[in-house]
């Protein structure tokens, strides 16, 4: 779920609206707008928060939700969305979707929901058929349990690899004979600007719109305040007086000075992390020469750390000024989270989505 729609939904149950019904999205075959984990809450008067795909499924979704309001019981619904079926529309999307409904009632189910707001990982895992019961992992360790006994271990098994991924992703799976849908909640990425001038505010605001925890790091305390940088990590210091363990495997780090010399310093600190992405800002002659700078100092240039390195950042749309550069670089960082290249849809072969 993106991190806006997380806050509708935990903003609707914290106002008391339990005696909705929450739908989630389990499984998706073939083409579809959501993938697998997207929720919905469905209250009392069938109103909704949330979605689950571009407004096709939630009429009918909502009217299911009613009954499973009445019976108390969950109910998995399948949709196939090329069929006529649904409403006589002929959707066309040549795929198909499952939606799980169930009482906001389970206290497991609860605590997930509670866990969304931080920053900790966590998971919930959901017999749907062939086995009963449910697991939730949260603060390093488990709780609830599920029958068989071999459904429980191999759901643990494969729940904890599932988080230890770079981005973890909702998935329904077969276990020990059973269906089993692992739901996780992965830590914000942290986007890392080094660099405080004007065109680092609309990055920063950006990216904290999309969930990211968001560090400015800068030695002018004129640039970098609360006032241009609301809700951020602000660190004021120079290159060379940089913490250990500023950038780790979740930090995703521009490089934007503006200062020749604070850039080759700070891409060295850069180049000794563990961060999965380094965008530098500007033009290819001018990393080239802080890339020779940092070749006499005893850096190696090899293939490991130039995929690491992203120059010039951002995807190739025209940008202009700083907006469009914010737009241009938080895409590139989003496409290399997830494991993409970035370019036009049209060009690529196959499914929009990775399995």
């Amino acid at each position: 779920m993106a991190p806006s729609e997380v806050q509708s939904l935990l903003q609707a149950l914290a106002q008391g609206r339990r005696q909705g019904i929450l739908a989630t999205l389990v499984r998706v075959r073939g083409s579809a707008y959501r993938r697998e984990g997207a929720k919905m809450l469905v209250l009392p008067d069938a109103t909704t928060v949330c979605s689950l795909s571009g407004g096709c499924l939630e009429p009918d979704v909502a009217q299911r939700a009613l009954e499973v309001m009445e019976t108390g019981r969950p109910l998995r619904v399948a949709y196939d969305l090329e069929e006529d079926t649904v409403w006589g529309l002929g959707l066309g999307c040549g795929g198909s979707v499952e939606v799980y409904l169930e009482p906001l009632r389970d206290p497991l189910l609860l605590a997930f929901l509670e866990s969304l707001r931080g920053e900790e990982p966590s998971l919930l895992a959901t017999a749907l058929s062939g086995g009963e019961g449910r697991l939730l992992y949260r603060e390093g360790r488990w709780e609830g349990r599920m029958e068989p006994r071999a459904l429980e271990e191999g759901t643990k098994a494969l729940g904890e690899a599932l988080l230890a991924a770079q981005t973890p992703r909702a998935k329904l799976l077969e276990v020990a004979g059973a269906e089993v849908f692992l739901d996780p909640h992965a830590p914000p990425l942290e986007l890392v600007l080094f660099g405080g001038g004007h065109d680092a505010i609309p990055l920063a605001q950006l990216a904290r719109r999309y969930g990211f925890k968001v560090t400015v790091v800068d030695p002018r305390a004129a640039y970098v305040h609360e006032g241009n940088f609301p809700g951020c990590r602000l660190v004021l210091a120079h290159p060379e007086d940089l913490p250990e363990g500023l950038l780790g495997p979740q930090s995703y780090a521009v490089i934007m000075n503006h200062h020749l010399e604070r850039d080759r310093k700070t891409l060295a600190y850069a180049l000794r992390s563990q961060a999965p992405y380094i965008g530098v800002l500007g033009p290819r002659d001018r990393f080239q020469r802080l890339q020779e700078a940092l070749e006499k100092e005893g850096f190696a240039f090899g293939p490991e750390a130039m995929a690491r390195i992203h120059n010039p950042v951002g995807l190739d749309i025209g940008a202009e000024g700083p907006e469009e550069i914010a737009l241009s670089v938080l895409g590139e960082v989003l496409a290399v989270s997830r494991g993409y290249e970035g370019g036009s849809l049209r060009h690529r072969p196959g499914k929009i989505h990775k399995a």
